[in-house]
């Protein structure tokens, strides 16, 4: 029996890394649900039990059902209907059955909802598990942020009205976002939200590149106040599909197949404010987008595992010259930069997952009546912190995990060669889903353009220094004097970058200061993997139950101080190697160089005629 949760043996050392019992804590306070929720966790360590169990679940219904189906999920696709209603794919239908049975597509709702009430950081998890088996399906899968939306900020009639059918899988759901004309640029949106006499919410007008637009439940984005332009004169909206929604076409796109990508036009379609209204976009899609842009990051790193993986047992059984081309220097430089590449932002967005989870918890507690004051004051405290660092690590996951997907897959067609290139191999297949990665929920240049506010602010400086501040063995010493010299040279960089006139420059130069910001924190993050405790004593590995993987790959065998060796080892190549390329990024920063601005006319040229 194939499990993707099982054979991954970095997603399970994490799992232990992490200290899942506190998340556990944050989540269910005094574990009172259990008393009127069967399912709900009695205390910390049976909460942990259920997050692996759940794993295991969601890993298995992985390897062995949904992963075998997405080929050919990825060459039917999906049908519209002449009634303007779409049709998934017979093995979409079929895994979304399968999930809806397995009981974890509420995962992140709360009990009373029928929810699991998991921590998001075990929800990227799953995300990544489901991902690596069939890209398009996580962005069905992965959309219960919608759910979570709802849940954070509608009312009590409406959490009623749709929360329990996300937890029991009877509704599936839609970010209905962007326009033909308002794609990055929200505040652009034109779709018309207005009020009867009665005081009746109706929507009217069109919407494109809508994930799953055919979802039963759409979160609306749209113009509630026509006299005011911007972001200020947009609200959240929430409908149901029915007659006066309609597809009006399916995208034809390069790759995730199974996910249908929409054309959508409301036709005075009734529906329901979310919140307050002009809140849509500052707060409610901010929020709904944040969660997303991980989602991506953890689709990222499913897809940039299953390439991997077929990469890895290519090199392994294809013979050239008489020997295993994964013998070839050539070939062994490009295996293990995807291995690490891909364990960096594996590490990256879970202390990403880490972060949020602990803001969250931060946010509600925030909200109780019952505080006294120097509570209250602690807890701001708190916040600000917390949004600060997760409002630079969710673009940097999103970026860095995306943009490795992209490589990961691009060199997996390069290890097999023409087989690669051929449909032989499931790589093309996700070179062809990894590809998107980069573009939706933001492209990597915005996500850029997001991080380099906390690289410029401090936030990254006072993240690093609460890094430095772990106490490593003296045998890292050369490592940790290397991270420090990153970290001063960033510093500088970003004093230059602040010394100049407006934002150009920062927006010009933020790449070089994003990269090497992710640079040293994964950096950190890999040392302190190799030398902490598991926080969960659950067996880590039972060689003898893990079956070989659909990919045909050795079953996992390793334990939890096995995986420190190989973190210690993984942190000295990346540390090491990365040291020189901070160190001339913050070179190039403070070079001043504009030429991108000041010569782009005469490199680029005029605009070639039709």
């Amino acid at each position: 029996m194939a499990n993707f949760y099982s054979d991954n043996d970095d997603i399970r050392f994490l799992f232990r890394h992490y200290k899942m019992a506190e998340l556990a804590e944050l989540m269910e306070g005094d574990f009172s649900d259990s008393e009127t929720h069967a399912w709900a966790p009695a205390s910390a360590a049976d909460a942990v039990e259920n997050y692996e169990s759940l794993l295991e679940i969601v890993g298995e219904a992985s390897g062995n059902y949904i992963a075998p189906r997405a080929e050919g999920v990825d060459l039917e696709g999906n049908t519209l209907n002449a009634d303007g209603t779409v049709t998934y794919a017979e093995g979409t239908q079929a895994n979304l059955k399968c999930l809806a049975q397995a009981q974890v597509m509420g995962f992140t709702l709360p009990h009373r909802y029928g929810g699991l009430n998991c921590p998001n950081l075990l929800y990227t998890m799953s995300n990544e598990i489901v991902s690596r088996a069939d890209a398009a399906l996580m962005n069905i899968y992965g959309l219960q942020g919608i759910a979570e939306t709802i849940n954070a900020f509608a009312s009590e009639e409406i959490k009623q009205q749709y929360l329990p059918g996300f937890a029991e899988g009877e509704l599936t759901g839609a970010m209905v976002l962007t326009e033909p004309d308002a794609g990055s640029d929200l505040q652009a949106v034109k779709l018309r939200a207005y009020q009867d006499e009665k005081g009746d919410w109706y929507l009217h007008g069109v919407k494109r590149f809508i994930t799953n637009g055919c979802g039963e439940v759409l979160l609306v984005l749209a113009r509630s106040e026509p006299d005011r332009s911007g972001g200020l004169g947009l609200s959240l909206f929430v409908c149901d599909r029915g007659p006066t929604v309609k597809v009006r076409r399916l995208e034809n796109k390069l790759g995730i197949h199974g996910s249908p990508t929409c054309e959508l036009f409301f036709n005075h379609t009734p529906c329901q404010l979310i919140g307050e209204r002009q809140r849509g976009l500052v707060t409610y899609v901010m929020s709904l987008m944040n969660g997303a842009r991980v989602g991506i990051a953890a689709q990222s790193l499913g897809i940039a595992e299953a390439a991997f993986r077929v990469a890895r047992d290519y090199a392994a059984s294809r013979k050239q010259f008489g020997v295993a081309i994964e013998a070839f220097p050539s070939v062994r430089d490009l295996l293990i930069g995807m291995k690490v590449e891909l364990e960096a932002a594996r590490s990256l967005t879970y202390e990403t997952c880490w972060v949020v989870d602990h803001e969250n918890y931060v946010l509600r507690r925030s909200a109780e009546d019952n505080l006294d004051a120097a509570e209250k004051k602690e807890l701001k405290q708190q916040e600000k912190r917390l949004k600060r660092l997760s409002g630079m690590l969710t673009p940097m996951s999103k970026y860095y995990a995306s943009e490795m997907c992209n490589s990961v897959a691009y060199d997996a067609i390069q290890v097999l060669g023409g087989s690669g290139y051929m449909k032989d191999y499931a790589v093309e297949r996700h070179a062809r889903d990894a590809r998107i990665t980069s573009i939706y929920e933001g492209t990597s240049q915005l996500q850029v353009v997001a991080a380099v506010r906390g690289v410029c602010n401090g936030t990254a400086e006072k993240y690093l220094l609460e890094k430095e501040e772990f106490a490593y063995p003296a045998e890292y010493a050369d490592l940790v004097a290397l991270l420090k010299k990153g970290r001063e040279e960033l510093v500088e960089a970003v004093a230059f970058v602040k010394a100049q006139p407006g934002t150009e420059y920062m927006d010009l130069m933020g790449r070089k200061l994003v990269d090497a910001a992710i640079m040293l924190i994964v950096g950190h993050l890999f040392l302190q993997q190799s030398l902490t405790s598991p926080h969960w004593n659950g067996a880590f590995c039972e060689p003898a139950v893990v079956a070989e993987s659909s990919d045909n790959e050795s079953p996992a065998t390793s334990s939890y101080e096995d995986m420190q060796v190989h973190k210690r080892i993984v942190g000295r190549r990346y540390i090491s190697q990365n040291a020189s390329r901070v160190t001339m990024l913050c070179v190039q920063v403070v070079s001043g160089d504009r030429s991108s601005m000041t010569d782009y006319d005469a490199v680029v040229g005029p605009v070639p005629e039709a």
